[in-house]
């Protein structure tokens, strides 16, 4: 789970005589992937396309021209199809000429309806101004300027021109000027200083109010002959959708395997394909390949390698000698024998033997071992959440599973709410079988975890939707925990205060030994350096905080909630640690800080503050969200139900009512009004205030608790060893999902 799963790299070695079965073979298991030539061997040059790879290439791009044209996506769950090459030469040349035809009359319909809606917007303008329109141009000495704008404006602008004789109509904001000038450009000039927008004036002629019915006229028209092309074009694409996502399945794949040896090195009688896959599969892909060649191919195991974070080789397991005969040889220093066995009878003579300039073995790319996290069915939902920063490297250890174990525990100890919880699972459980999408399905399935632990700790405080009363049901009115918000329970609220630092502790502490590990192939030496002194100085601080040496400015309460007086939450009989354990703190604290500054140097002293200090402090949070979500609920069914104060305790008069005793009525509550109108009313509003304050705070659940969660891990825990950036599994193959192999 920590590691991904180990992968190895194998090289195919064949003739090209065998070349097309052998990319069948491997295309057919889905488990190689390739690695692209890099062109950096002598007398290997990288492959060109098979035969057919253009035309296949062509028709793809016109299958999926055609596609978006009819608006086809892949949820399609018709029958699958068996699609032949004279399907794609015949059917696929009627469907484009058919889909052309119906979409250039849907552009032509929809071209002039767009421009018939920028007429009538414009006439309509012309029917307010009331002058025919062909009295608004066509004149030799007379110069007409129609728009928008302020008329008093406009006529002020006129005299202030040299224009002598002009006219001015308006109707509203809608004018028209008509002035005697001897320069064209004179009337447009003088109105540059007015309130003044002018309006196209259509090329028509007559009363513009009959143009405007005529143009509304065509617009039906247009509208209704759009309706028409759109419905020809949805039942055209519910006969054809099948064909074209079969058809571009088809083509797909073809393109795949004719483009396949762009990535391998060859010469003019060989090839050579390198690539990783899954240790486990190696034999499998040797089997297939062997078969489908009939023995004249080699598949060799190069290297089970680990990689350091640059990419390059720093450690490769043995691999075994097939032939059984000598020990293995290092995989990792061996040049594959390219010049014997019954590949090399299919070599020509002047084919260049590969190898590296000082005879050990070299990658035909520079690439390094693609990551496949490895983790069981149940925590792959968190997945999605480490790929939010970045898939995992393939030589760090992937953090999902600690992601799995204290994001929903972080959640659940905030809402701690059986209703809420009930409802998160719900939610989860929906988005899981609702949707398609991978992204999806895996947030439904954090949303079941994260619900499941928020029910559980409900349970544990006697909660559901805020009220107590589950904790009388399940636990005789003695839950074992409680959040800490009644003055009686207020030892619990500094409980979770100090446990929230407790595991921000041990949080930290796992990310730096993660550090740890990721570091070793730099050595141990440098390993610890690197993260030795962190987990010394984060550990020693809180030691001496929790130690009673110096404990006069330290929170009493820090060293009563674990003890077994009546202040404490957990009669644990923890007073704090001895004084002796806080200078082994101190010590550890200065060791830490000294081998810091050795290895990073005086940002150290910077960093110490906000790392060892700052950022377990952050996990106050915890605590704080707890108190606030619970607040929130408290508010909300106090509104509704009323409560009051009796023995030190607030109790709700709803559920429970009220004993003539009582120290004072916090609040009397909607449905219990006095007098039955009142009474009624209060009903209504108390549903009303309950419903949609506790789906607020149901939401509110996921935008902090949620974020607060999710900010502790990347920010806090990530930030301590994690980088990602691994590179993404893509096997060369494909999943038929609309097609058959014919």
């Amino acid at each position: 789970m920590l590691r991904p799963e180990r992968m190895s790299r194998v090289s195919v070695t064949g003739s090209k005589r065998v070349m097309d079965d052998v990319i069948e073979a491997v295309h057919d298991l889905d488990l190689l992937h390739l690695s692209d030539y890099t062109n950096e061997i002598e007398g290997f040059e990288p492959g060109n396309p098979l035969e057919g790879a253009d035309e296949y290439s062509e028709k793809l791009v016109t299958v999926r021209a055609l596609k978006s044209t009819l608006g086809i996506e892949d949820d399609y769950e018709g029958p699958t199809h068996v699609v032949t090459d004279e399907d794609l030469e015949d059917e696929l040349e009627d469907v484009r000429q058919e889909v052309n035809a119906l979409d250039d009359r849907h552009e032509e319909a929809r071209s002039e309806l767009r421009s018939i809606r920028e007429d009538i917007e414009q006439l309509e303008f012309f029917v307010q101004l009331g002058i025919d329109l062909d009295l608004l141009g066509g004149y030799d000495s007379l110069e007409v300027a129609v728009g928008e704008g302020d008329p008093e404006t406009v006529t002020a602008a006129l005299e202030e021109s040299e224009i002598e004789t002009f006219d001015v109509t308006a109707e509203g904001e809608a004018i028209a000027v008509f002035a005697h000038v001897d320069d064209p450009g004179a009337l447009e000039d003088a109105l540059v200083s007015a309130t003044f927008s002018e309006v196209p004036i259509p090329d028509a002629t007559g009363d513009p109010a009959e143009y405007l019915k005529d143009r509304r006229h065509r617009k039906q028209q247009l509208e209704s002959k759009l309706s028409t092309v759109e419905d020809e074009l949805e039942d055209l694409k519910l006969k054809v959708g099948g064909f074209l996502l079969a058809a571009e399945e088809k083509l797909t794949i073809a393109v795949q395997k004719r483009e396949a040896p762009l990535s391998f090195a060859t010469t003019d009688n060989a090839f050579v394909a390198e690539g990783w896959l899954p240790t486990a599969e190696v034999d499998t892909l040797r089997d297939a390949v062997e078969t489908a060649a009939d023995g004249t191919v080699e598949v060799e195991e190069l290297e089970q390698a680990d990689y350091d974070e640059n990419g390059h080789p720093v450690h490769s397991e043995d691999v075994e000698d097939e032939s059984g005969d000598g020990p293995p040889e290092p995989s990792g220093s061996r040049e594959p024998d390219r010049t014997d066995g019954p590949v090399a009878r299919e070599r020509a003579e002047e084919e260049s033997e590969r190898t590296a300039a000082d005879g050990g073995y070299v990658p035909l790319g520079k690439d390094s071992p693609p990551t496949v996290q490895d983790n069981p069915e149940g925590i792959k939902p968190f997945e999605a959440l480490v790929e939010v920063i970045n898939r995992p490297k393939y030589t760090e250890l992937d953090p999902t599973v600690i992601l799995f174990l204290t994001f929903p525990t972080f959640f659940g100890f905030m809402i701690g709410d059986l209703g809420y919880g009930l409802l998160y699972m719900g939610l989860g459980y929906w988005l899981m079988t609702s949707f398609d999408s991978d992204v999806i399905a895996s947030l439904g399935g954090i949303a079941l975890w994260a619900g499941g632990f928020t029910a559980l700790f409900g349970i544990l405080y006697g909660e559901i939707f805020g009220l107590h009363q589950l904790g009388e049901f399940v636990w005789n009115g003695h839950p074992p925990i409680h959040k800490g918000l009644q003055p009686e329970y207020i030892r619990f609220a500094k409980a979770w205060l100090l446990i929230s630092i407790i595991v921000g502790v041990l949080h930290l502490v796992v990310g730096r030994v993660f550090d740890l590990f990721n570091n070793l192939h730099h050595g141990v030496r440098e390993a610890f350096l690197e993260s030795g002194p962190w987990i010394l100085m984060t550990v020693g601080i809180w030691l001496w905080v929790f130690s009673t040496h110096i404990s006069g400015p330290k929170p009493d309460f820090m060293f009563e909630v674990f003890n077994t007086g009546s202040e404490a939450a957990f009669k644990l009989g923890f007073a704090g640690f001895s004084e002796t354990v806080g200078f082994v703190g101190l010590g550890m604290l200065a060791v830490g800080f000294v081998l810091g500054v050795v290895a990073e140097g005086g940002i150290v002293i910077i960093e110490s503050i906000t790392q060892v200090f700052g950022h377990v402090i952050s996990y106050t949070r915890l605590a704080a969200v707890l108190l606030a979500k619970a607040g929130m609920a408290l508010a909300v069914n106090l509104l509704v139900f009323g409560a009051y104060k009796h023995d030190g305790a607030f109790h709700f008069i709803f559920f429970q009512g009220m004993p003539e005793e009582t120290e004072w009525i916090i609040f009397s509550g909607l449905v219990n009004a006095d007098g039955a109108a009142a009474l009624v009313l209060g009903v209504l509003a108390g549903i009303v205030i309950l419903l949609l304050g506790h789906l607020l705070v149901l939401l509110l659940g996921v935008t902090s608790a949620g974020l607060q969660s999710i900010r502790l891990e990347y920010v806090e825990f990530f930030g301590k060893f994690y980088e990602g950036g691994g590179a993404v599994y893509n096997p060369f193959g494909h999943d038929r999902n609309y097609t058959v192999e014919e």
